[in-house]
């Protein structure tokens, strides 16, 4: 882990600045799944007591992004295959639903505002920046709730997407696959636009499909990653 003191600046709780520092880690794969983590390094890293950091703990676990037990060391969570595809299963159902509705309501504004999301995706996948890309494909994935008039409805797939998100990142740094997640986001954002709600939500399904064959791949070659 990175030594550095990182105190929060006066807008972040020491809470906020511990769970986003770690958060980052976690997910960007920096912090491999069955690294042990201590609550007094984290607290003496940031210069703060041990409360702030035993809640940001609590809400990384909460996440299922650490597994914290009594009496022994905090470590990031291995990956579970039945949290996967609950998570993935939730998602599904609920971004269906997002999609429909887009398409069924989307006007100029909607259509422009995936537009802008689909630009600004461009220089990211010509610069293979895969941590700008990650960004933006909450951005764009936001952008369809916004245009379905379901902003709750983001809420539940960041929740979801955050459980499967450290694959995204092995996923996309994978062949050609950044390529491939943009060309979906361009066409899930030409279907809505078009109001072609059956299109819409075949193209989603299949931009969400594209992890299988990471999952097994990567079980695979690190079977220490996961729990079962």
């Amino acid at each position: 882990m990175v030594q550095q003191h990182l105190k929060p600046t006066e807008r972040r709780t020491g809470v906020d600045a511990v769970f986003e520092y770690l958060y980052d880690e976690i997910v960007s794969m920096r912090l491999l799944p069955g690294t042990k983590i201590s609550e007094a390094e984290i607290a003496k890293m940031f210069g703060i007591s041990r409360q702030p950091v035993r809640d940001a703990f609590s809400r990384l676990e909460n996440l299922d992004l650490l597994m914290i037990r009594p009496q022994k060391a905090t470590e990031v969570k291995r990956f579970s295959s039945l949290a996967i595809t609950t998570a993935r299963f939730v998602r599904a159902a609920v971004e269906t639903e997002v999609l429909r509705r887009a398409s069924r309501i989307c006007g100029q504004d909607g259509s422009d505002l995936l537009q802008a999301r689909i630009t600004d995706q461009q220089l990211a996948v010509e610069e293979n920046n895969y941590d700008r890309f990650r960004s933006l494909d909450y951005a764009f994935h936001a952008a369809l709730c916004t245009v379905a008039e379901t902003e709750f409805a983001i809420d539940v797939i960041a929740a979801n997407k955050a459980k499967v998100d450290r694959l995204c990142v092995l996923g996309m740094a994978r062949d050609d696959q950044l390529d491939e997640l943009f060309e979906d986001h361009k066409q899930i954002a030409q279907f809505v636009s078009e109001n072609d709600e059956e299109g819409a939500v075949n193209i989603g399904m299949l931009h969400l499909s594209r992890l299988d064959t990471t999952i097994n791949t990567i079980r695979d070659e690190n079977a220490d990653y996961f729990d079962d």
